[in-house]
């Protein structure tokens, strides 16, 4: 049954699509885009496999969906880096929304990592458009920060990078965390890991005196 794109989009039916992602990003998450099928998705999501599919005509429809929802959340913090602001408060505030990211979306941390991992598929003319125009832009504030003597020099996209990969190992290796350092730190993982990183950017980033 294929989707009647002149049938109205009524609240029960967002109901049903968000349904719908939502057990598929706990099904793409877990078993990544190949070990993913719309019967998994359909039985997760407690529905048939034929009305699913009243909402979704097939299974990258459904990834695409859910990777493009992604990459707005994942450009979103990075966004919020302002020209005009404070070099180092606005580095501080990007660390920390990485932080809050990596505690908030694991999820879709993992589906983002599956799908880099294997060869970026679906969203490859994001990552070289939309992402890269992103950060060529966010690089250029950061170098002209450092340029006027306001951040120790470095190179921009590298200290980008870094931020994302330090950041992100709390969502896609956080059992591995956990386990090492056991419960009761692992309740303040998230914190200290923004205090610590905090620490080590800016400390490394402060001009020299």
């Amino acid at each position: 049954m294929k989707k009647n794109s002149n049938y109205p989009n009524t609240r029960i039916q967002r109901q049903k699509r968000l349904q719908i992602l939502e057990a598929a990003l706990k099904i793409f998450s877990t078993h990544g885009y190949r070990g993913s099928t719309l019967d998994k998705i359909a039985l997760e999501a407690r529905i048939s496999k034929p009305n699913l599919l009243y909402y979704y005509k097939s299974k990258q429809e459904i990834h695409k969906e859910l990777i493009n929802g992604l990459m707005q959340k994942w450009l979103a913090p990075l966004r919020e880096m302002k020209k005009n602001g404070e070099p180092i408060a606005e580095l501080r505030s990007y660390i920390r929304r990485k932080i809050e990211m990596a505690r908030d979306f694991p999820r879709e941390s993992r589906l983002f990592n599956n799908e880099i991992t294997q060869g970026a598929p679906h969203i490859k003319d994001l990552l070289e458009g939309e992402l890269k125009e992103l950060v060529e832009e966010k690089a250029k504030i950061i170098s002209a920060w450092m340029e006027e003597g306001k951040l120790r020099k470095v190179d921009a996209y590298h200290l980008i990078f870094s931020i994302w990969a330090t950041t992100q190992h709390y969502a896609d290796f956080d059992v591995q965390v956990c386990a090492i350092l056991g419960e009761e730190k692992s309740k303040k993982r998230f914190d200290e890991a923004a205090k610590f990183l905090e620490q080590l950017y800016i400390g490394g980033l402060k001009p020299e005196k």
